[in-house]
């Protein structure tokens, strides 16, 4: 069964924003790094980023930096990926997933996996 729920994701205008979601309802989120992958049309699944467990780390991929945001919400037990001026090349089937402890760039770090939230960027 899914372990983790991605949500937020539709259809938005190159340079708009979108907020993602995240949620566990077996496990708690703060326990884990939690890393936002995704996969475009024709394209491999690639890392978007990651934060890990304490929250002190958070690492963004260099396509993404400066355009997106994660953060933790341990009481509603989510993580949220914020993100701004969105292109084109940004549209993709979302995942987040929760790996242990620390953050990684090797999806086989990560155990949990949710089934992804479609991010559509066209005019």
């Amino acid at each position: 069964q899914l372990q983790l729920v991605e949500s937020g994701g539709g259809l938005v205008q190159p340079g708009g924003s979108l907020r993602l979601s995240c949620a566990a309802s077996e496990f708690t989120l703060k326990d884990y790094a939690i890393g936002w992958f995704r996969q475009g049309p024709g394209k491999e699944r690639e890392g978007v980023s990651c934060i890990s467990s304490s929250g002190v780390s958070i690492n963004y991929a260099d396509s993404v930096k400066g355009r997106i945001t994660m953060s933790r919400d341990n009481a509603k037990n989510t993580v949220s990926l914020i993100m701004n001026s969105l292109k084109p090349d940004d549209t993709g089937l979302y995942y987040c997933a929760a790996g242990l402890e620390v953050c990684s760039w090797y999806q086989e770090w990560y155990k949990y996996w949710g089934q992804g939230t479609q991010v559509t960027v066209s005019s």
